[in-house]
């Protein structure tokens, strides 16, 4: 994988805020594929070539949390060559990238559930993130047989599990039982592809996110379609639900804010 430095000659954009996390809904590698007659698959590993620049992009934006949603837990519903093929793409990532990855400060987290994996990619998984484990330039987090529902399932079973009772059940504790436990919730999530759906993604963690969509295929999503998102993000006005600082409600149409 190419350096993620930057070097001091270079200019940047700078921007009165950055988001400390940043999602990314990466769509659009099928259908890039086959606008150029292409199989999908050559779309998928077009996707995992691009993910580089945005990782280059995200450290020099100094943009600390990124989350890519890669594989979730309605795509096992893919024809099967498919689905080979997506895994073996994850396997060669970690062959090929971690190393190097490890070398750059890059933190591995792993996002939803290993079942189903085969042993030696869970195995792969599991020597990333320990292996990186300690590194604070930018921590990569890998949504990987993942949906959002599940993951809800799966913290609402661990509380049950570890005997809580409902009257200690709050907001704070839940974030505690999810995948994302210790990580903030994003602040931008960005959908390739111009795709109108939230599809099962960090759907507990995105409650007060803002939303950037784009119709551009994920391999073509480069650093300045990234620089659009964070301009956009930049002349947002989060009110979480209260007033602006204007002391104004921006539309005041809106029940919820």
């Amino acid at each position: 994988m190419p350096n993620t430095s930057s070097g001091s000659e270079e200019v940047h954009e700078t921007f009165s805020k950055i988001p400390t996390h940043v999602a990314v809904i990466m769509d659009g590698n099928g259908r890039w594929a086959k606008s150029r007659g292409l199989p999908r698959l050559a779309g998928h590993k077009a996707g995992t070539e691009n993910l580089r620049r945005i990782i280059r992009a995200c450290v020099r934006y100094s943009i600390p949390y990124l989350t890519i949603y890669a594989f979730s837990t309605e795509n096992w519903g893919r024809p099967t060559d498919e689905v080979q093929g997506l895994m073996q793409i994850m396997e060669d990532v970690i062959d090929h990238e971690l190393e190097e990855l490890n070398a750059e400060g890059v933190q591995i987290r792993h996002i939803g559930r290993l079942e189903r994996m085969a042993p030696s990619l869970q195995e792969k998984v599991l020597r990333s993130v320990e292996l990186t484990r300690n590194n604070t330039r930018l921590t990569l987090c890998i949504a990987w047989n993942y949906g959002g529902r599940d993951e809800i399932v799966c913290a609402i079973q661990r509380i049950i599990a570890e005997g809580i009772r409902p009257e200690d059940v709050d907001a704070e504790l839940v974030s505690r039982h999810m995948f994302t436990a210790g990580l903030p919730d994003p602040d931008l999530v960005i959908r390739t592809s111009g795709e109108m759906r939230i599809s099962n993604f960090l759907i507990w963690q995105t409650a007060y996110a803002e939303w950037y969509v784009t119709p551009t295929y994920w391999p073509d999503f480069d650093e300045s379609e990234l620089l659009k998102a964070l301009r956009s993000y930049d002349q947002r006005d989060r009110r979480f639900g209260k007033l602006s600082e204007t002391g104004c409600i921006a539309n005041p149409t809106d029940e919820h804010e």
